[in-house]
Formats: structure tokens, C-alpha cells, sequence
């Protein structure tokens, strides 16, 4: 017997607009962001959420590395044991906007304890049914293999990896 694939969408994209502070999430919707905040290595986002499960939401964007590190504020009732999501993708910096493709791959840490990788299946069909070319599938698997592995070095603990890399974040 096999398991059910999952079901493939394109890419998720997102753009974070620096002059309108809005963030346009991959459906299209608009947000209205609290805090952006530019950093050489990245640039840093604040805003409220009318998700169910989460009131809340931070993101670091960091390019270099390919990822996007996010805490999610939830909602009572909804909690997870998870400290940081991060997803893997290739992030742009504009003069004004900066954007996002998602590459479906997934990260979840529990800092002092575990980084668990999520979300292979949806990469490995992306890349099977070519919503991914074979170098862009490539280099996702690769920046999760190597952010897990900095983050395992720093004891599972993503602020002391960034740190270890010139790429100090804080959060509000």
C-alpha cells in the first residue's frame, strides 16, 4: 500500500513592503506590519496575525543563509512546543520590498533540545513534478542540512548560532 502524495502548490511568495509597511502573504492577502527593522544581514518584521491559532507574528529574513526564522505568538489553546519555524527559500533584499519564495522545507526548533526537519515529501514532489528545478531543490536540501547543522553546533539554540555568523537578531 502507498501513502497518499501530497498535494503540490507552487511556491509560496511573499513580499515585505519597507514604505507601506505591509507584508503580502502568499494568498494575497495585506497586512499591516508594526516593526520592520533593516539590518546588514537582514531585515526584521513585527506584525499582528487574525490567524486562529496564532495572534502574533516575528521574522527575521536572512538572505545569505536562505532562511526565515519566525516565532509564532499563539493563541490560547493552540500552543506548540516549538521556540523558532523556520522556513527554507530564497529571500531578496530590494531598495523598498523585499521578497520570498518558499521552498518547502521546514524547520522546527525546541531550543536546548532538537531542530526537526519537516516537510520533505512536499520538496521531493515539487521537485518530481517540476515546480522545482533540479539546482533549486538541491540548494534547499543543502541550507537545511547545514542550518540544522549550526544550530545543533550552538546546542540547539538559533540566536547563538546567528550570533557565531555576524548575524545577531533579537526579537520584541
Amino acid at each position: 500500500m502507498s501513502e497518499a502524495r501530497p498535494h503540490i502548490h507552487p511556491p509560496k511568495v511573499e513580499t515585505f513592503d519597507l514604505v507601506a509597511r505591509t507584508n503580502i502573504d502568499p494568498k494575497g492577502f495585506v497586512r499591516q506590519v508594526e516593526h520592520y527593522r533593516e539590518e546588514p544581514w537582514g531585515l526584521y518584521m513585527a506584525r499582528h496575525a487574525d490567524h486562529p491559532q496564532f495572534h502574533y507574528l516575528e521574522s527575521w529574513i536572512l538572505p545569505d543563509l536562505g532562511i526565515r526564522a519566525s516565532i509564532f505568538h499563539f493563541n490560547p489553546g493552540h500552543e506548540r512546543d516549538q521556540d523558532h519555524y523556520i522556513d527554507i527559500g530564497d529571500f531578496t533584499r530590494g531598495e523598498h520590498v523585499w521578497t520570498s519564495e518558499d521552498h518547502y522545507l521546514d524547520l522546527i526548533v525546541q531550543t536546548g533540545r532538537s531542530t526537526e526537519l519537516l516537510d520533505v515529501d512536499e520538496l521531493l514532489e515539487a521537485h518530481a513534478t517540476g515546480i522545482l528545478d533540479p539546482k533549486t531543490s538541491e540548494r534547499a536540501m543543502l541550507t537545511a542540512a547545514s542550518t540544522i547543522d549550526g544550530i545543533a553546533a550552538h546546542d540547539h539554540n538559533l540566536g547563538s548560532w546567528l550570533t557565531s555568523v555576524g548575524m545577531p537578531i533579537t526579537w520584541r
